[in-house]
């Protein structure tokens, strides 16, 4: 089930960002306005337009969600890769993401005091002892 749902938010997010698929939901809404006068603009010529957009706004985002979880896990996982192929870098960095929001910024919010530190000193040390002991902490 979940790889036939990859398969089809895949293709449909592809098709729904073509100039084509534009091109046609613009034609739609030309043709809906267009014929409001035939229909002298009726609470169900409204109703048309309104639920169709509707139920496509309801499902894209479900769509546009699943796109950005399979983005955002692709680009964890590269991160990941250069944590742990770099020979400086910090694997404890490694997995954060998974850290409550609190967590992370106090990490982040370390790391920019070393930082500012360092150019402040002149200094050409790591913040490898501050961030080591925050990881240490959680």
């Amino acid at each position: 089930m979940r790889r036939f749902f990859n398969w089809c938010a895949t293709k449909t997010s592809a098709a729904a960002g073509h100039p084509l698929t534009f091109s046609i939901a613009i034609a739609i809404v030309v043709v809906w306005a267009v014929t409001g006068p035939v229909f002298n603009y009726s609470d169900t010529w409204q109703l048309v337009i309104n639920t169709g957009t509707t139920i496509v706004t309801f499902l894209m985002v479900f769509l546009i969600q699943n796109s950005q979880n399979r983005d955002a896990a692709a680009m964890q996982a590269k991160l990941d890769e250069l944590l742990r192929a770099v020979d400086k870098a910090r694997e404890q960095f490694i997995g954060i993401e998974h850290l409550t929001d609190h967590q992370i910024e106090l990490i982040r919010a370390a790391l920019e005091r070393h930082a500012k530190q360092l150019r402040e000193n002149g200094k050409q040390k790591t913040a490898e002892d501050t961030v080591d002991r925050l990881l240490d902490r959680f």
